[in-house]
């Protein structure tokens, strides 16, 4: 398996993406009382999942 620039950018940013939401989705569902920071937590996991995906194919 031949791990390239671009399939390390992807690769992390599918994992960022996924803790993203399961942030949220945790928050939503098993901590109400904090679902505020943990969908701030989870957005911030989301814009940075973003900029590796603008990332990809440019470094």
């Amino acid at each position: 398996m031949s791990l390239n620039k671009n399939k390390i950018f992807r690769i992390s940013s599918l994992c960022m993406g996924v803790l993203g939401t399961t942030l949220i989705l945790l928050g939503l569902f098993k901590y109400r009382e904090y679902a505020i920071g943990f969908s701030v937590a989870g957005l911030g996991f989301y814009a940075v999942s973003w900029a590796f995906n603008a990332l990809k194919g440019r470094v």
